[in-house]
């Protein structure tokens, strides 16, 4: 796909703002691979939001952008390649979305703006324990009491449940049912609710990311509820489909893979240079090759939406499939540029052990491969 007149200024020009706007020290903190808190994460959501261009994909009437596909694939990629923070997708990617497609209209005046402007942070709360990769073994309870639910349970794995003011959650409220997508249902919770306890858990780079939350008799309003009752799978299908084609974050692995030539360009102590040794050499080139064919097979499905306003399906997986491995082999290569002290507690060493999940969450690459052989080769 060749980007048109238009497109390419507009690449021009997203890149030029996103040049001038992202904080320096994000900048550095994302370039030094460095944890980053709340406030720095809100703080470039605040700037996007101002600019009006923190939400290009939703509708105009709740502010964005009205930019076509084409245009929403460029901006991500260039901030990605810029240096700014990612933004965690949750909140603006994936609950906004599902209100805007089922919530009232009281649940998207309340909702929406505060999102928007990063006001209100959400988390997810769909895995528990033994029910992961397997979602509809889900078994906590929602029971209706008057204009209330009543949930009890536990979700595990709850990315930022720490940082988060709501909270989307898939409850139970039939156990009857005979098919277990049955008696599902879509639960909009405050996480300041009395009840609700969280409990970190901290993965082995040494971050607090990931959570436990205990659900103790917490009072639900019905008015939170999204859909209908029993048919929150429909909704949760809708968001699990939701993808981005950003997925692969290949303007990130493209400023990783830079910023891995120049380290490898730089005099060792020996007098040599890293780029020098040819296997070394041979494994930069490799995987940049792949991060080109990557990038090929990205635009394949941004200019098939752009003909034909198809939104791809199961395909699109091939995208976090291969984004991932590359994004792991980029780890162990800054790994290996580093030498030995990278190796111990740091930035390099810890974003070498947080990408171990990328294969894992969002579906494993092991289950989306089966979900592409049967789906789209129809094996």
């Amino acid at each position: 796909m060749n980007y048109s007149d238009e497109e390419v200024a507009f690449r021009d020009m997203v890149r030029a703002w996103a040049s001038a706007n992202v904080p320096a020290d994000l900048k550095a903190k994302v370039d030094g691979h460095a944890e980053l808190s709340k406030d720095e994460v809100m703080r470039w959501h605040r700037i996007l939001a101002a600019k009006g261009w923190i939400a290009p994909h939703w509708p105009p009437e709740w502010g964005g952008t009205g930019w076509n596909v084409v245009q929403r694939y460029i901006f991500e990629e260039e901030c990605g390649y810029s240096g700014a923070p990612q933004l965690p997708g949750l909140s603006l990617n994936f609950c906004a979305p599902v209100l805007i497609r089922f919530g009232t209209d009281a649940q998207k005046k309340r909702f929406l703006p505060k999102i928007y402007s990063g006001e209100e942070f959400w988390c997810q709360g769909y895995s528990e324990p033994g029910a992961g990769s397997d979602l509809v073994a889900l078994k906590t309870s929602a029971v209706r009491d008057g204009r209330h639910y009543v949930v009890n349970g536990q979700k595990i794995w709850t990315t930022q449940a720490h940082w988060a003011d709501w909270m989307v959650c898939l409850v139970r409220t039939d156990f009857s049912c005979a098919r277990p997508q049955e008696g599902i249902t879509f639960l909009l919770i405050d996480m300041r609710s009395p009840g609700i306890s969280i409990r970190p858990l901290i993965l082995m780079d040494g971050a607090h990311e990931v959570n436990e939350v205990f659900l103790e008799n917490v009072k639900v309003p019905v008015e939170n509820l999204v859909h209908e009752e029993g048919k929150g799978w429909t909704v949760a299908k809708y968001l699990l489909s939701y993808e981005r084609l950003n997925s692969a974050r290949i303007g990130i692995a493209r400023r990783t893979l830079a910023g891995l030539k120049r380290r490898a360009s730089g005099q060792l102590e020996n007098g040599r240079r890293l780029i020098d040794d040819i296997r070394f050499r041979d494994r930069i080139a490799k995987i940049e090759i792949e991060l080109m064919a990557l990038e090929i097979t990205n635009l394949r499905f941004v200019d098939e939406m752009r003909r034909t306003g198809r939104t791809p399906g199961p395909e699109v997986a091939i995208l976090k499939i291969k984004g991932a491995e590359i994004h792991q082999t980029l780890s162990e290569l800054m790994l290996q540029a580093g030498g030995p002290f990278a190796q111990q507690p740091g930035p390099v060493g810890a974003r070498y052990l947080n990408l171990r999940k990328f294969t894992i969450y969002g579906g494993s690459n092991e289950i989306q491969r089966n979900i592409y052989a049967k789906v789209t080769l129809g094996l």
